[in-house]
């Protein structure tokens, strides 16, 4: 029981890739297209119900605002409605918040926000989930048996390893381009997922379009009505100076 404990306590539910250990990590930059892809947006908050949603809120997202992505209620009801009754609820876990923390040990954040709040000055918060939903290994030397390049030591186990597969690490030295050396970790799948690379970068953008998303459902809408505002403003702009024109035409 104490074992599975720790397996359930988390922060956040092939080619080398190599990256930089014990400084600033560098961050893959996250597919920004899909977050105005419709069709993206749908298939993370499927990712996001069917592998996040077990352990991690989104406490402040109903399930109805994916109604503006183009989703009928019927379709969330059929295929996103596991932990609520009707559409007009929040995405909560089943487990309340103190349950959580007497089982695990500590409460699994919500999720609502955590694009924003992972937003810093190396790089925005969706390059960063990108980056972390990608570059988990095995460590045996934790609890989980995963470790995690992005957030060293992360407390959570990788919960779609079933699809991206197993990746290993090796700390390697390399120069840092000043005459000195940086140790760098270098990430190869040893054990194929049931996805492809490709695949599994493409599903992980989605997922990540989804949090984006998800942190501020009417940024696109706003967006879109700044752009008539504009254009409005541009076409008064352009009539105003013709009046002026008319107006002093005589005046001379």
């Amino acid at each position: 029981m104490k074992q599975l404990k720790k397996l359930l306590v988390g922060v956040l539910c092939a080619p080398v890739l190599a990256f930089a250990s014990g400084e600033a990590v560098h961050l893959d930059r996250a597919p920004s297209e899909k977050f105005r892809d419709a069709l993206a947006i749908q298939r993370g908050a499927q990712v996001f119900v069917n592998y996040c949603l077990n352990c991690h809120s989104a406490s402040y997202m109903r399930y109805n605002r994916l109604k503006d992505v183009g989703l009928t209620e019927d379709q969330i009801k059929d295929n996103l409605l596991f932990t609520a009754d009707k559409v007009g609820e929040t995405m909560k876990v089943a487990m309340t918040r103190d349950d959580a923390k007497a089982w695990f040990g500590a409460a699994p954040p919500d999720l609502t926000v955590v694009a924003r709040s992972r937003a810093s000055g190396d790089g925005s918060g969706a390059d960063w989930l990108y980056t972390y939903l990608r570059t988990f290994y095995r460590d045996e030397n934790r609890p989980t048996g995963w470790n995690n390049v992005a957030f060293s030591n992360v407390g959570m186990p990788h919960v779609l390893y079933e699809l991206q597969g197993e990746q290993t690490a090796r700390h390697v030295k390399v120069s840092d381009g000043h005459g000195g050396e940086k140790e760098i970790i270098e990430l190869e799948l040893s054990k194929p997922g049931k996805l492809s690379k490709a695949e599994y970068d493409s599903l992980v953008g989605d997922l990540v379009a989804y949090l984006v998303y998800m942190g501020e459902p009417g940024a696109e809408k706003r967006r879109q009505t700044g752009l008539i505002v504009i254009l409005g403003l541009s076409v008064l702009l352009v009539l105003s100076y013709l009046l002026k024109r008319e107006f002093w035409k005589d005046v001379h």
